[in-house]
């Protein structure tokens, strides 16, 4: 009987223990605590604690006097923090909360600033990777995010370089084009490449990759023996682009693109090493 009696006491022990240790790590704090906390922390480039306190504050107190202003901060601490799907997640969260919120321009601007930069990630920075080698589909989010942005909130602090980030999002785009025209050389695909090539004339008329579009275009149409399109293609040129080393003294189109990329796939994969088919 005795065991018993011991045993039932170190029970209500062992749980009042555990109560009184759950309630010390549960210990709600005031609502300005945790956002003075917050911004003591971002000010000093500690943004996990910051996110940490602002994940409290939004749990503790979800409709409270910082509430709205959390949610921005939560996407600045994502974000800085390298956290940019994270960072993503909670613009698009306070979009939804907040659909007429005098700071949506701002949640529309990091949504983009975050796909802008999703797909250069820590291997961008330590090994030569193209970033017009690699999927678009982030620079085409990136891209739909300034342009909502700057449809809904045009005169916005944050217009300017949303356009700027564009412009460089669609010379990303043709550089892909570019890079996607210069596989299909390689292998001899000489009309998916002429396709590439144009579509970068047609649609990024303004990028610096229209120069190496229009040779590429004129040297394959005049492969498939197409004299109009690389005749077309080659006045084009000259009148845009005078100086291009695609023209001789004499200005004289002597570019040949296909012999130049046409490399066997030896050669391809070891780097120009062996099997040079101009050899």
């Amino acid at each position: 009987m005795r065991s018993v009696v011991r045993l039932l006491l170190l029970s209500t022990l062992v749980v009042m223990i555990s109560a009184c240790a759950t309630n010390k790590q549960e210990e709600v704090l005031p609502e300005k605590t945790y956002y003075d906390n917050a911004r003591e922390a971002m000010n000093s480039g500690n943004f996990n604690e910051a996110e940490k306190n602002l994940d409290a504050l939004e749990t503790y107190y979800p409709f409270g006097r910082y509430a709205e202003q959390a949610q921005l901060d939560v996407i600045y601490a994502r974000y800085q923090n390298l956290d940019l799907e994270g960072a993503r997640a909670a613009a698009d969260r306070f979009l939804r909360l907040n659909p007429q919120s005098e700071h949506a321009d701002y949640a529309l601007y990091m949504r983009g600033l975050a796909s802008y930069n999703l797909d250069i990630g820590l291997a961008q920075r330590y090994f030569p990777i193209d970033v017009a080698a690699r999927d678009p589909g982030e620079q085409n989010q990136a891209f739909r995010d300034f342009s909502e942005l700057l449809n809904r909130y045009p005169d916005s602090e944050y217009a300017a370089d949303a356009r700027q980030r564009m412009v460089a999002i669609r010379n990303r785009l043709a550089k892909l084009e570019i890079f996607a025209a210069r596989y299909y050389i390689k292998r001899q695909a000489y009309l998916a490449a002429n396709n590439r090539a144009r579509y970068v004339v047609e649609n990024y008329p303004t990028s610096p990759s229209v120069k190496e579009a229009l040779i590429i275009m004129a040297d394959t149409y005049r492969f498939l023996g197409l004299k109009k399109g690389a005749s077309d293609a080659i006045a084009l040129l000259r009148k845009n682009y005078p100086d291009s080393d695609a023209f001789n003294d004499k200005g004289e189109f002597v570019a040949d693109v296909l012999k130049r990329e046409n490399r066997s796939l030896t050669n391809v994969v070891t780097f120009g090493l062996m099997g040079d088919e101009s050899q």
